[in-house]
Parts: structure tokens; sequence; C-alpha cells
């Protein structure tokens, strides 16, 4: 507790004598498009069957208007910095509340993964409701503050969609049941949950939304599917894109690398302390090794503990162990995937993020990508007055996109994935895909109080 107050002070102190700590005065976006926008396909209206094709900009003119209003936060959260700490610091339990469902996966290398779905009672959905894909937290105040809305009925002004937000192992109460974390670049467990849901709802539209980490895995994962994608659309809030880089910066301020860096850092080593039985099993293994070494760094920075463990732990050959954190980053970076999307995506970043400094507003050259950079917001932030609380500006238009993609947008229909199998060991599986991929259901699970945090972490970094 007492570190966790020392890193406020700090944080606050380091927040208003920061060069950064002005009031904004341009509230405006930014909005990229590619000189050819993409044609799309929609309803002209909602429930029709008359399609015309539009381009994503003047659907998202007309659409989501809200993409072009301007962000004008609360007059005590002027920065970047101060956006940031109070993402958090700040006590949202008794905003935006969420239970789930949480469906327990085996993998067929050991592993466990936590998928737990919104509404948590899923017999109040329609099978073929679009569901919001997430990665990653179902803990997380900024995933509640969507999925409240989009997950709550139509007749209460909701969307009445379904969600899926993917755990990564160790995270949320997901336990480890074998040597592996997870990283910022590995997108097999993406692969394997999204065939769990696939299979279980084959109707359904799947839409992705990432946010930070969960963000970088799921743009990873549509640049290297390819047409192969399960998810047919994808938002993405305070994606890191260029992991080197944005480390680099990180370590290039006192504030970056004694309060964000360290703050991150220090999440991962409580993580591999809580779950060290499970990592340590064979001492011998590359993992118990990392994990031992992992045990001596004091308050590291994010770049310390992924050189020591992340490197080697945070998914499985060929790709893993990287000789340092630098070949790691820019193997696991994802602003070198944005051209290869297939489908519409939509990435929000603030300018004054003090965590992603570097943004690739160019989006690739392709022409179903949209990049928008917020004046302000901090990472994950963008808190501005609401109705009696505080509310997050990146909520409307991500609603409104939602409602545009699960509800509006015609997906191709040949981009449906590889065709999924059950084997003999009960093991759902693709055809076509390397023979080590694979998960079933386990016992486990059941209802998920989403709104109290995870104990003994640091929420919304």
């Amino acid at each position: 507790m007492g570190a966790l107050l020392s890193l406020t002070s700090l944080a606050f102190m380091s927040a208003f004598l920061s060069v950064a700590s002005k009031a904004y005065s341009d509230n405006h976006p930014t909005i990229h498009f590619s000189p050819k926008p993409a044609l799309l396909k929609v309803r002209k209206r909602p429930g029709s069957d008359e399609v015309e094709e539009v381009s994503i900009r003047t659907l998202l003119e007309t659409r989501c208007p809200s993409l072009w209003s301007e962000f004008r936060p609360l007059w005590w959260l002027f920065n970047g910095h101060l956006q940031t700490i109070y993402c958090v610091f700040g006590d949202f339990s008794k905003n935006d509340l969420m239970w789930y469902h949480r469906v327990f996966l085996r993998l067929t290398d050991g592993g466990t993964l936590g998928i737990d779905f919104a509404p948590a009672d899923q017999s109040k959905v329609n099978k073929d409701a679009p569901i919001v894909i997430v990665q990653h937290g179902s803990y997380e105040p900024y995933v509640r503050a969507i999925l409240s809305r989009a997950c709550a009925p139509v007749e209460e002004g909701g969307l009445g969609y379904r969600a899926a937000v993917i755990n990564f192992r160790g995270c949320a109460g997901v336990p480890i049941t074998s040597p592996l974390l997870y990283s910022a670049g590995h997108t097999d467990d993406t692969r394997q949950a999204l065939m769990y849901i696939a299979h279980e709802f084959p109707d359904a539209p799947l839409l992705g939304l990432g946010f930070s980490l969960g963000a970088n895995v799921l743009t990873r994962y549509l640049g290297e599917e390819g047409k192969l994608s399960r998810v047919h659309s994808a938002v993405m809030l305070g994606c890191p894109w260029d992991l080197q880089q944005n480390n680099h910066g990180l370590l290039n301020s006192w504030h970056g690398k004694h309060i964000y860096s360290k703050g991150m850092g220090g999440n991962l080593l409580r993580l591999v302390k809580r779950h060290l039985p499970a990592l340590i099993q064979d001492p011998d293994h590359h993992v118990a090794k990392a994990a031992f070494e992992a045990l001596k760094l004091n308050n590291p920075t994010l770049e310390k503990f992924d050189d020591t463990f992340t490197r080697i732990a945070g998914g499985p050959a060929p790709h893993f162990p990287f000789p340092n954190a630098d070949a790691y980053y820019v193997w696991g970076s994802s602003h070198n995937m944005v051209g290869k999307i297939t489908v519409p995506f939509l990435a929000i970043n603030a300018a004054d993020d003090p965590v992603v400094r570097h943004v690739p507003m160019d989006g690739g050259g392709n022409g179903l990508v949209v990049m928008e950079l917020t004046k302000g917001g901090g990472h994950l932030g963008w808190f501005q007055a609401g109705p009696g609380y505080v509310d997050r500006w990146t909520t409307k238009p991500v609603l409104e996109w939602l409602k545009l993609m699960g509800q509006d947008y015609v997906r191709d229909p040949t981009q449906t994935g590889l065709r999924i199998y059950v084997d003999e060991d009960g093991f759902l599986r693709e055809e076509g895909r390397k023979e080590d991929l694979g998960c079933k259901v386990i016992e486990g699970g059941g209802l998920i109080d989403g709104n109290g945090g995870e104990d003994g972490m640091i929420q919304g970094l």
C-alpha cells in the first residue's frame, strides 16, 4: 500500500511539473484515411435487405459522427499524465457494472485460457447476435465502460450484443497450467479462443475490440491471418504499435521510466510471483530458469522484466526465446501489420499518451484502415464530464462503430476462417492449421464479478 501511495505522489508531481501540463487548446482529432478509401457493402437502412457500396470515409462521417467530436477533458485532468494516472487510481467500482459467465479452455500445449462472456445470462441473447471480441481484461474499467452499453438490451438503450473477453494466461483469475505466460506478439492463444467462439456461434459477426497490449495482439492476428481472419472488423484503443520505439520513448523520460515502465514491469513481476509454482514445476525448464532470474529483480522497468522473462516465456518456439528484449520488441510490434489487414479497422490513440509516444498515422496505405489521433486523453483515459459521473470520450464513437459493423456492414461471406472439426480427444481443431493448435472446454468457470478489479494488480496499464 505504501508503494502505491508513493507512486501516486510521484505521478501527480510529475504531471504538474511536466512541460506537457497545460490545458488543451485545440480539441479536434486528426483522422487519416487512405487516398483511396475502401468501398464497403452496407444495408441502406437498419434491417433492410437493400445493399449499397459506400466508401469507409463516407460511412464514418454519416454513421459514426462522434469520431469528429471534440474531446474536452475534465478541468482537473488537463494533460496526458493526469488522464493516465486517473485510469490507474480512479475508483470505478460503482460505474458500468459487469458480470460475466466464464468458460475455461484447455489448450493442446496444456495451457488454460479464460473467456468471459457477457451478459452473464447468455439465454437472453440471440445466437446470431454480434459478438464483441475483447483483448484483454474483463475487470478493467475501460472494458466495462463499453461492454456495459454494448451488452445492454436494446429496450434499455443498449446494442443487445454478446461480448467475449479473452483473458491472457495467468490474468483475471485464469490459472497457469503450463510453463508459458503471454506477450505482446504471440497470437496463437487468440486463434484458439476464436476457434471456440466461432464454433459455438457460427452465424454471429465477430467484432474485435482491443486495448493497449491486447490491441497489439489483435492487430497482429488480423495481419497474420489476412483473409482467414475470423474477426470481421476491429477497433483498437491505445495500441503501442512499434514496441521498440515506444519502449525507448518511455526510458528517455523520468516519469516514463520510473512511473509507467516500472508500473508495468511491477505488474508482470507480481504475476510471475503469483503463478510461480506452475512456472517452476520442472526446475530445469528454460522458463523456470527465467522465472528464478525474474525473482531477483527489484522494481524493474518493463524492458528489464521483458529482457529477463518475457523474451523467453512469452510464447513457444520457434520464435521464443529471443536473444534480448529489443529483438522481441521488433518481432512483436504491430505497426508493420496494418497494411495486411483485410477487414474494416479503426485505431484511436491520444497525442499526449505518455506510454505510446509514436503512432503510425499513415495506416500502411490500406484503404480499410482509419487512424485517429486525439489531442488529449492519455493512455486509455479520455475522461470527460458525463451525466453525473466521469465518462470516457471514446465510448460513444466506439459504440457507433460497433453498431455500424454489427448491424449495417455486410461482411464478406468468403471470410470465415478454416473449417473447424473435433478430433478423437475432443479438441476443436482447424483443417490445414498446424497440429499443435486446439482447445476444448474444461470444468470450472461460471459467474464472474467483473467489478472489483484484479487483486494485487495495478489497473489501467
